[in-house]
């Protein structure tokens, strides 16, 4: 096909760096073949992201929908990093209320298809009503989300797991051997993965929702790594999947993102295997870089391929 049509595609994130940023790094992978991209988030977070590329700018529109407001969520928190974690439910919250502003940009713009997130448990009727293809992508690798199960465990069938220990050894729908497991402070967390929490909703409902109604499940990750749990995911959703690549940050272009020089020419100094690199959650913060050495914040991660997960 010598003239390949050109598509809009609407990138819709969850509220967390850790989903955002690899969101924005498909969307410049996208862009690169010529499509037109809508990166949708609220404005603090679309403010905070890296510059893009000059050349993929014309490409790339970055549309803010402002957050609405929540009893109990804090002043301009508009991610996962600007609250604890207890307090994130109510960041869903506000997060069901860009509903209605989404879809009218929806009805105003007609993209092709829209990227989604595991979040927007009412988005699929809005896409039914308007005829709109819709892909589910995930940030976490097919092993993850072969430990959730089916999407009718997700939207409350029935998880036979009903134990702590049970968390610690791979789900029985696994048919091959596998260390796949929760380590013991996640285990109490998973418990509650498929109750209603304070945003109204549980996390399993809203990923079951989104996953069942998609067109196709888009997940970071790469048949070298993860071939039978690929397989295993499309024998539990009964849907298309495509492993998409581990995305990894493309080197920065002069110009674009300069903050990191002195980093990278203080890491340049350093012997091979000797710094240590530690982070919490999804979400790597950089507290400080001082007399030569980096502080980070306290993690339970310590290694030097993070890029891979």
């Amino acid at each position: 096909m010598e003239n390949p049509e050109k598509l809009h595609i609407v990138m819709f994130p969850w509220l967390a760096f850790g989903h955002i940023l690899p969101y924005l790094q498909l969307s410049k992978l996208i862009a690169q073949k010529g499509h037109r991209i809508s990166f949708i988030s609220t404005p603090r977070n679309i403010d905070r992201l890296p510059k893009l590329p000059p050349i993929l700018q014309p490409l790339i529109n970055l549309i803010k929908l402002p957050l609405p407001k929540v009893d109990n969520l804090p002043e301009n928190a508009e991610a996962t990093t600007d609250l604890p974690y207890e307090k994130t439910p109510y960041l869903k919250k506000a997060f069901d209320g860009l509903q209605e502003p989404l879809t009218h940009f929806l009805i105003n713009s007609h993209p092709d298809w829209v990227v989604h997130d595991f979040a927007p448990h009412w988005l699929p009727p809005v896409l039914d009503e308007h005829g709109v293809s819709r892909s589910f992508f995930s940030i976490y690798g097919a092993s993850t989300l072969c430990f959730a199960g089916s999407t009718s465990i997700m939207l409350g069938s029935g998880d036979p797991r009903k134990e702590l220990h049970q968390f610690a050894v791979p789900p029985p729908w696994v048919p091959f051997p596998s260390n796949l497991g929760l380590p013991p402070f996640q285990m109490k967390r998973i418990l509650g993965y498929d109750q209603p929490n304070l945003s109204g909703v549980s996390d399993s409902y809203r990923m079951g929702s989104v996953i069942s109604a998609c067109d196709v499940v888009a997940v970071r990750s790469c048949a070298e790594l993860e071939s039978e749990w690929l397989d295993l995911l499309r024998e539990l959703y009964h849907k298309p999947v495509l492993p998409i690549g581990l995305l990894p940050p493309l080197a920065p272009v002069s110009g674009e993102d300069d903050s990191w020089i002195p980093i990278l020419e203080w890491l340049d100094k350093q012997e091979k295997a000797s710094v240590v690199y530690m982070v919490s959650r999804i979400e790597p913060k950089i507290v400080e870089w001082f007399g030569g050495r980096g502080r980070l914040n306290s993690g339970y991660w310590v290694t030097n391929q993070l890029g891979a997960l």
